[in-house]
């Protein structure tokens, strides 16, 4: 199985520089590639450029520009090129389902924050200095550079990312490893619903607290951002002292909310992936639940429009976005896949509506956010746990089926 790792790169000012410098040139190489095929489809000759045709004139490149292009790796600067092609691909497969195409963008330095080096040993070298107790990254044109190796790395590394992150560098790495041995078995299943006043609840019947970090975050985000407003958008390089001040800042409280996000994601699905053998989740699609609400024109007054609770579903877009359902989800699956547990998404349609004791639906039978009341049976309980329960018993039968 793949896994990846990511550390904090420690490295000197010389070397900050010349990473800088790299993103650079990387972004500059980005941004030629997407021009060549703009202006070869805009031809009268509607050409198309791949990929192939972009690689084999890097060689031309290389030589052209040694003082730049030249001084980088050849496969990171193909990887660059393989990136912008995944976007082209990405862009016709949207064209062909009919979903909106989002045709690729150019890329402000700004806005080009990773370059990939396909292989370890080509242009990279992870453990660079296994003799020195200082764990180093080697980069063609940086050099040597410091790492935090705040945990060992398991297996082969197969490729290695340079990534920033406001001020800070990371470096990112996959390793291959064997699959590690499946926890022992709990003979527990649980169901859990994802909520927004509550994170989680399982069938169990037991909570586990929304963070919202973002919320708590929010003052001190909206003053940041409120004195980042007041410098006028200019270039990077023609920035001002306090406006690069300010940049960071909003960066920093952004990035801090993030990995609070993080953090809760991977406690929460360790915690579930120790106790439970199996577990089912909603099958939520979350794109489609922060859609913003259709315009509603106002049939009296024409050009006008009638309130259609787009202020409202604005808040609650954003408290989606905060409990970061998606995240946690995507964190859940590959816990379990590594401990050997089962996790299985089902049909979220009717979980909270639907009575565990009678079976009985209807939208009645959840009056509150939180109160479950059967209008059939009386059966009274927390609408999230009944969801839960529902959500569990869903995924026992699927997993029936597919074993079956």
């Amino acid at each position: 199985m793949i896994r990846a790792y990511k550390f904090l790169m420690r490295p000197t000012v010389g070397q900050s520089i010349a990473l800088g410098e790299m993103l650079r040139d990387h972004c500059s190489l980005y941004n030629g590639a997407l021009q060549e095929r703009r202006d070869a489809y805009r031809h009268v000759s509607k050409t198309s450029v791949k990929y192939g045709m972009q690689s084999g004139q890097l060689k031309e490149i290389r030589a052209f520009d040694p003082e730049r292009q030249g001084r980088w790796s050849f496969s990171s600067q193909q990887a660059t090129l393989r990136r912008l092609d995944k976007a082209f691909a990405a862009f016709f497969r949207r064209i062909k389902s009919g979903d909106t195409p989002g045709y690729p963008r150019f890329r402000g330095v700004s806005w080009f924050d990773t370059v990939d080096f396909p292989k370890n040993g080509d242009g990279c070298r992870w453990d660079a200095t296994p003799h020195d107790p200082v764990t180093r990254v080697r980069l063609q044109g940086v050099g040597h550079v410091k790492v935090n190796r705040h945990r060992p790395v398991v297996g082969k590394v197969k490729t290695v990312s340079v990534k920033r992150e406001g001020r800070r560098w990371y470096v990112v790495l996959t390793a291959e490893q064997p699959r590690p041995e499946p926890l022992p078995t709990t003979g527990s299943v649980a169901g859990i619903d994802l909520g927004i006043t509550t994170f989680l609840a399982d069938s169990n019947g037991e909570f586990v607290p929304s963070p919202r970090n973002g919320r708590r975050a929010a003052g001190r985000l909206a003053a940041a951002q409120q004195t980042l407003s007041r410098f006028p958008r200019v270039r990077r390089d023609k920035r001002t002292a306090n406006h690069r001040r300010a940049v960071e800042t909003v960066a920093a409280l952004h990035r801090k909310v993030r990995r609070q996000r993080l953090d809760h994601a991977h406690k929460t699905a360790l915690d579930l992936v120790r106790a439970h053998d199996f577990i089912a989740h909603e099958g939520l699609r979350i794109r489609n639940m922060v859609k913003a609400p259709a315009p509603n024109p106002d049939p009296e007054k024409p050009g006008g429009f009638l309130p259609n609770g787009a202020a409202a579903k604005a808040g609650l877009n954003r408290s989606i976005y905060d409990a970061g359902w998606g995240v946690f989800l995507t964190i859940l699956t590959s816990k379990a896949e590594s401990a050997g547990r089962v996790v299985i998404a089902v049909d979220p349609r009717n979980t909270s509506r639907t009575c565990p004791a009678c079976g009985h639906t209807a939208k009645e039978n959840r009056p509150t956010q939180e109160k479950f009341h059967c209008q059939s049976c009386g059966h009274i309980a927390h609408a999230d746990t009944v969801g839960a329960i529902n959500v569990l018993r869903a995924g026992l039968v699927r997993r029936n089926a597919n074993t079956a």
